[in-house]
């Protein structure tokens, strides 16, 4: 899958960054992906930012904006695709900030852990990780998507240190592994399992407060929580915003195209928040 990377302004302090995908797809041909982005170092995004990061190309381009609004992405002539999803933004930093934000229930499991006989250690993420084979079952089992074990796998392999697992231990056997990818001042959550022993002494709660002092002290300023799914996971997502965390909105997946672009400038309101 071609990777193409772009910026405006000088090379050392840009003003805008961003990265489009591209792929074949049967009967449509190139589709250009722009994940999250683009990133810049004002909120306002410059006026010109879509021919900018398209550089004259006409190929669809699909879009998971973090930023523009959905007023500006349909006057910029993209269509709405998939309504937008909202996660949990933890903020870090000081211990005691971060204790007073939890809620009283995820506190008070969070000090019963700490009379448990948790043993919890830190590693650099391996391909073999039992962790790795658990969270697929899990994923399974619950039925969600989640990311292939062997792109987190990569992605340790291609980033040295920026995989980090924190495992809980009961009587030498693993009752509970997190794992988070770090990137830039923010780290996300991306897998965790707890198994019916750690679920008893809290062992999640143990390993996320010891995830969030550590990545606080390698100056992180946010760690991301994942998609909060109060449908079909409400305990998950009870347990994401006990943190502390804040639900933020994403922008939804966009497409824009040419044919349909005129269109997309005259879509009701309702149809494109």
């Amino acid at each position: 899958m071609p990777v193409r990377c772009g910026f405006t302004g000088p090379s050392r302090a840009p003003e805008m960054r961003w990265q489009i995908q591209s792929r074949r797809l049967p009967l449509i041909g190139q589709v250009d992906l722009l994940s999250r982005g683009p990133v810049t170092r004002t909120p306002a995004l410059p006026e010109d930012w879509l021919p900018l990061c398209r550089n004259r190309r006409v190929t669809p381009l699909l879009l998971n904006a973090d930023g523009p609004d959905a007023a500006a992405l349909r006057a910029a002539g993209f269509w709405p695709l998939v309504t937008p999803a909202t996660v949990a933004i933890l903020p870090l930093g000081d211990e005691a900030c971060m204790r007073a934000a939890m809620q009283q229930k995820w506190r008070n499991r969070l000090n019963r852990s700490s009379e448990a006989p948790l043993r919890i250690t830190r590693h650099t993420l391996g391909c073999d990780h039992w962790l790795l084979d658990a969270e697929a079952r899990q994923a399974r089992q619950r039925r969600y998507r989640a990311l292939p074990a062997g792109l987190v796998a990569a992605y340790a392999r291609c980033n040295p240190g920026k995989a980090v697992i924190w495992e809980a231990r009961h009587g030498g056997d693993p009752v509970a592994a997190i794992a988070v990818l770090r990137h830039g001042r923010v780290a996300t959550w991306q897998m965790g399992v707890t198994l019916p022993e750690g679920r008893r002494l809290n062992a999640m709660n143990a390993l996320l407060w010891e995830a969030m002092r550590w990545l606080a002290r390698q100056h992180h300023d946010r760690l991301d929580l994942g998609i909060l799914n109060s449908d079909d996971a409400p305990g998950l997502t009870r347990f994401k915003l006990g943190t502390g965390a804040a639900p933020h909105r994403l922008g939804g997946t966009w497409l824009h195209m040419g044919t349909l672009a005129p269109f997309a400038r005259h879509l009701p309101t309702a149809l494109a928040a």
